[in-house]
C-alpha cells in the first residue's frame, strides 16, 4: 500500500485538510479500488476519545453510492494508511485547479466593449 500511496502522490494533487464539499481519492488492494468520493459530512463522534469523525461521503461511481467510515483526522487527511475488515486503505483530499477554468459563461469584452465572440449567420 505504501507503494500505491508513493506513487499517488507523484501523480495527483493533494491537500491536508479534508473539509464538507471536498473530493477524496480512496485506494484500496484487497478489494481494489481507485475512486474519488465528495465528502457530503463531517460529524464528530463524541462516543469516542481523540479525533474520530464520522464523515459521510458519496462514492462517485456507476451506481454512485453513499457511505459512512468513522475515521481519526491522520486516517481522513492522508497521514496515515488505516485498515477496515482487516485490509489497508489510503483516504486524501484532491486539489483542483479551478483558477484556470472559466468563473461564468458570460463572454470577455474586449476595451470597447465588443464580444471577442463573432455573430454565426
Amino acid at each position: 500500500m505504501e507503494k500505491i500511496v508513493s506513487d499517488l502522490k507523484k501523480l495527483v494533487p493533494f491537500k491536508d485538510t479534508v473539509e464538507i464539499g471536498d473530493i477524496v481519492l480512496i485506494a484500496a488492494k484487497k478489494p481494489q479500488m481507485l475512486v474519488y468520493a465528495l465528502v457530503s459530512d463531517i460529524v464528530r463522534d463524541n462516543t469516542k476519545r481523540g479525533d474520530w469523525w464520522h464523515v459521510s461521503m458519496h462514492f462517485l461511481t456507476l451506481p454512485p453510492r453513499k457511505i459512512t467510515w468513522i475515521l481519526r483526522t491522520e486516517q481522513m487527511t492522508g497521514h496515515e494508511i488505516f485498515t477496515m475488515e482487516g485490509e489497508e486503505r489510503f483516504m486524501k483530499g484532491v486539489v483542483f485547479d479551478t483558477k484556470k477554468a472559466p468563473v461564468n459563461d458570460e463572454p470577455r469584452h474586449d476595451k470597447k466593449g465588443k464580444s471577442p465572440l463573432r455573430r454565426i449567420k
